[in-house]
């Protein structure tokens, strides 16, 4: 007897809390391992933030680390490096829940991205789908195409000041999902690095979220306990909120203080 199975890909946690108006919590890992990302899971966040910018995340860390988010329903999304069209589909590949593209400088810049990043109609990303994203060549093609548009997100960063004659364009750009203002290097953009209360800094996060409101995509940015409630009364619904190298140097701090204070007693 011939069995046959419907191969679906994994619904997008991100992506479905988002469509509902809810707030999704991110976590960030410069740490590799699927140990930590299999901790952060558990902990109860929406999405883990995996990084191939800045950090030195191979490919094998971000097989294990997603394998670890996803066994407990949790999303990936991978900060991806600025490149060829194989640095932003491998991880969709490799099926990250979504990319984060750094440095969107001007609107053609964000047309490319989608072209790179989408199937047919929006875009041309290259095909394979005999990777995890495609069960290994087991999912319906046309319904791996039609569901990897549809439950995979792209996040457009915008960090710097160039892109902001540009950004009502690119917010009403159709095919990808989320704005994601960086604080960051938005301060050094502007020359007041970590003036994190700088007036334009603080005027352009506002815009960020206003107008990827008015053209129906999500708004994105790093954030703290402390400001978070802020940020989602602008209107951010994705929040980044903490990083694993945070924890860890708060914890290692908290004990040796401790242990100052008890070597004093």
């Amino acid at each position: 007897m011939e069995i046959k199975r419907n191969f679906n890909m994994r619904e997008s946690r991100v992506l479905k809390k988002l469509r509902a108006g809810e707030t999704v919590s991110c976590f960030k890992l410069n740490l590799p391992g699927g140990e930590i990302a299999e901790i952060a899971a558990m902990s109860g966040f929406d999405c883990l933030w995996l990084d191939r910018e800045h950090v030195v995340q191979d490919w094998a860390d971000i097989k294990a680390q997603n394998w670890a988010a996803k066994s407990h329903d949790v999303d990936i999304m991978v900060r991806v490096s600025r490149g060829s069209y194989s640095d932003y589909i491998k991880p969709l590949e490799l099926d990250a829940t979504g990319i984060l593209v750094p440095h969107i400088m001007n609107l053609e810049d964000a047309k490319r991205v989608v072209y790179f990043t989408r199937f047919h109609p929006i875009g041309r990303r290259s095909i394979d789908g005999g990777n995890a994203d495609g069960a290994y060549s087991a999912m319906d093609f046309c319904e791996y195409l039609k569901k990897a548009n549809e439950q995979r997100f792209i996040a457009l960063q915008i960090e710097d000041p160039e892109p902001l004659d540009d950004l009502e364009a690119i917010a009403s750009l159709e095919g990808y999902d989320m704005l994601f203002f960086g604080p960051g290097d938005f301060s050094q953009g502007i020359g007041a690095p970590g003036q994190w209360e700088h007036p334009l800094l603080m005027e352009t996060r506002k815009r960020v979220a206003e107008v990827a409101r008015k053209y129906g995509k999500f708004a994105a940015t790093t954030g703290n306990l402390d400001n978070a409630g802020k940020l989602i009364d602008m209107g951010y619904q994705f929040i980044s909120i903490g990083a694993d190298v945070i924890g860890l140097n708060t914890y290692c701090q908290e004990l040796i203080r401790g242990f100052i204070k008890l070597n004093r007693l």
